[in-house]
């Protein structure tokens, strides 16, 4: 269905009282003392800190209340009450803790003392500080660094990334896998090859001047709130959202804003999608192609009949290359095959294309509905190529908007975190520390636990996140990790990937980014990068929940000390009791990024980074913006569904989750309560089954591997979604994603779209 109207909306506006009812929730939840709640006046202003969830960008002249639900929830579970302490882990094992549900891990409360594991009495006990840095450098000496990896989370600030990757490749190894790897590598190559810059160029400026925006596969409601106070800015202008989404959902269809009385006190709210097509699983290069076979058939007409173009003829001439080979696929393709794929009829892709054809100015914001698939670099050169049909990079209020969903998982590769060498400043880095880096490919994440697989990793170290959980075929993945000689985690509270694990394990409890971060140069600051390119300064407010946690600087500063020793040039007390000397390094390292950055970092608005596309100028091979042919318009070339009665699978987050946190157990959007083991289905696909709602069963991975991946126990939910299409919950469909289902190019798994039969449960 193309059109909305209040009728084909779900219950309830996103935002609203619901929002704010589940943000008083959490806080009652978490204990957080009412004094704290003050905390939230301080989120994404600019004198303050940045989310540590969703990177979304922080606005010159923010909302009285600028965070979201989302953003609340992750504050709060942060500022929590509760503690964990060296007692807690007397009372109980590894093995009784390892049964405990993800929830009840996290939700046990804030780590408040480095701990390591004791294989004699399986628990965790207290180790200081310094025993700590010298063990782990200890063992870290003794190993090939090829056989080490380095993880970053998207929370690590700037500072703190820029200090592990050069401790990596002092230590002798690139292999720097990230949150990127996970999510939005595929943008990064994608766009890379297209417009020459591996980031979106799209601002909050832009939004003001823009004639159309389009959404592919990213539910703005839940994973990137904020962002509605702009579209429904948008709205009231005027501005058509068109969206492209298998499942329907209320973030994208209705928003009553809670900071408007008008909203609040009244039925008022704003629709934000003027058009909502559900595209099928896997059908988004199909669904792109055929708007781009409207347009160019309309240039066509208007050629022969020497009409006024469609296309923007004048920038594809000056500023493309490849146009003729794309346009010439295009016009050969078939109409059959564009509407059996996407799962949408040509009259509704007729609407959208009306619609982009009338906009002068267009931007296109997508996320892990494009980038999570086998063919996610093509589903994000095809939307490069739609925009270019009509010059829509490089001008006010247009262009690619990838929308993160981690609060620096773009900043930490600007500043170095990324296994590929050529995309890391190594000569400089060789001039400024005076030593050689390592000139070898590294390992991604998928690359890494293929190592694992094969007993080639003997440790990792952990800066944030819950491997563990969220890498695919946890079956085998999991018995990995658990062989690993050594793994540290650096973290703030306890999760799956710190009970998995060989003999030697540590936890080493790290600041939040709330929280007051003292060293001896005094309270310190950090930086991020948001997902319009813009730098930030952010400065917790919140006092520690413990005087004996450190931060992740300080942490990173450590066991670089004790692992590199007198083979370092950096002075790393130096440098982790004052982080102002890490910025100087950031700016002698990328002058064009960073120069002036301590007296630019807390502008309002931000600072934005260079992005030469934003000024047509292409760093690509060919030094013009480069169309692309698809190699196929079908999702899995090398996997196709071999079954009539397969199903294809895309794993989804609830409105009560962070990643891997789960806050609770209810997703109030899909109208869940109590359990996320549920898979959505289209009532047409239930009834040729034989099944009704709340039938229990079990899904299994269509491969010819020879490994059986299989989740039993999930109860049946209808739902709006394209037939042949289910949705289930991340991670727990994490064991049915076989590691080696990755995209094509930059290997991020491809969650969104699994084949799997149904079956009877077993549990």
């Amino acid at each position: 269905m193309s059109k909305i109207d209040k009728s084909d909306a779900y219950p309830y506006a996103s935002g609203g009282w619901g929002s704010l009812k589940a943000v008083a929730t959490i806080l009652l939840q978490e204990k957080a003392p009412l004094t704290d709640t003050r905390v939230l006046m301080h989120q994404n202003k600019h004198d303050g800190f940045m989310c540590v969830s969703c990177s979304w960008a922080k606005p010159a002249d923010p909302h009285t209340f600028e965070f979201c639900e989302s953003g609340a929830k992750a504050t709060a579970w942060d500022l929590t009450a509760k503690r964990v302490t060296p007692d807690f882990f007397e009372a109980h094992t590894v093995s009784e803790l390892v049964q405990w549900h993800d929830h009840d891990l996290e939700e046990a409360g804030r780590l408040t003392e480095p701990m390591r594991y004791d294989p004699t009495t399986d628990r965790y006990v207290p180790a200081s500080w310094q025993e700590a840095f010298d063990a782990i450098g200890a063992e870290l000496r003794t190993l090939d660094p090829s056989s080490v990896v380095f993880y970053t989370s998207g929370r690590a600030s700037l500072e703190t990334s820029y200090m592990l990757q050069l401790f990596a490749r002092m230590y002798g190894t690139n292999n720097l896998p990230d949150s990127s790897n996970m999510c939005h590598e595929s943008t990064a190559v994608g766009l890379k090859e297209a417009i020459g810059v591996g980031v979106g160029t799209v601002s909050l400026d832009d939004f003001e001047t823009t004639d159309l925006m389009f959404f592919f596969g990213q539910n703005v409601g839940t994973n990137s709130p904020r962002m509605l106070h702009q579209l429904q800015d948008a709205r009231k202008r005027g501005v058509p959202i068109i969206t492209f989404n298998p499942l329907r959902e209320p973030g994208l269809l209705h928003f009553a804003n809670p900071q408007s009385p008008v909203d609040m006190l009244t039925p008022s709210d704003t629709q934000i999608s003027t058009q909502y097509h559900q595209v099928k699983t896997g059908g988004d290069t199909a669904a792109i192609l055929g708007i781009c076979k409207l347009v160019i058939e309309a240039d066509d007409r208007a050629v022969s009949t020497s009409s006024g173009r469609v296309v923007d003829a004048a920038f594809i001439r000056e500023h493309t290359n490849g146009y003729e080979e794309f346009a010439q696929y295009v016009r050969d393709a078939r109409w059959d095959d564009v509407e059996h794929v996407s799962g949408l009829p040509r009259e509704a892709l007729q609407t959208a294309a009306d619609e982009y054809m009338k906009a002068n100015a267009v931007i296109i914001h997508y996320g892990m509905g494009i980038t999570q698939h086998r063919m996610g670099v093509q589903n994000v050169r095809m939307l490069c190529n739609l925009l270019m049909l009509r010059g829509n990079v490089g001008k006010p209020g247009a262009g690619p908007s990838p929308v993160r969903g981690h609060s620096n998982v773009q900043g930490q590769r600007t500043v170095g975190i990324t296994e590929k060498p050529e995309l890391a400043p190594l000569d400089q880095l060789a001039r400024q520390f005076s030593f050689e880096p390592p000139r070898e490919k590294g390992m991604n994440i998928v690359e890494a636990f293929e190592a694992m697989l094969e007993g080639k990793i003997n440790a990792v170290i952990n800066l944030g996140g819950n491997l563990v959980r969220s890498v695919p075929d946890r079956m085998r993945t999991e018995p990995a990790w658990a062989a690993l000689g050594l793994t540290v985690n650096v973290t703030t509270k306890l999760n799956r990937s710190h009970l998995v694990h060989g003999p030697r394990s540590y936890m080493l409890p790290c600041l939040s980014r709330i929280e007051i971060d003292r060293q001896a140069g005094g309270a310190q600051a950090v930086s991020m990068e948001d997902s319009t390119a813009h730098f930030h300064g952010s400065r917790g407010v919140a006092e520690p929940a413990a005087p004996t946690i450190r931060s992740e600087p300080f942490i990173v500063a450590g066991i670089a000390k004790a692992t590199l020793g007198e083979h370092s040039t950096v002075d790393w007390d130096a440098w982790r009791d004052d982080y102002s000397r890490v910025r100087t390094e950031m700016s002698k390292t990328w002058p064009e990024m960073f120069e002036d950055f301590e007296a630019r970092m807390w502008t309002p608005g931000g600072v934005i980074r260079p992005l030469p596309a934003r000024e047509r100028k292409w760093k690509t091979k060919s030094g013009k913006a480069e169309f692309m042919v698809p190699t196929s318009i079908g999702e899995d070339p090398d996997m196709p569904q071999r079954e009539p009665d397969s199903l294809r699978l895309m794993t989804l987050r609830s409105d009560s989750q962070f990643n891997t946190t789960i806050y609770g157990l209810d997703d109030r959007f899909r109208g869940i309560k109590g359990t996320r083991m549920v898979i959505l289905m289209n009532p047409a696909d239930m009834e040729k089954r034989g099944l009704a709602q709340g039938d229990r069963i079990g899904l299994e991975t269509i491969a010819d591997d020879g490994v059986e991946r299989r989740v039993d126990g999930l109860t049946v939910v209808p739902f709006d979604v394209p037939q042949g299409c289910i949705g289930g919950y991340y991670p727990e469909c994490n064991p049915l994603l076989p590691l080696w289902h990755y995209a094509k190019e930059s290997k991020v798994p491809g969650a969104k779209s699994i084949p799997v039969r149904v079956l009877a449960s077993a549990a």
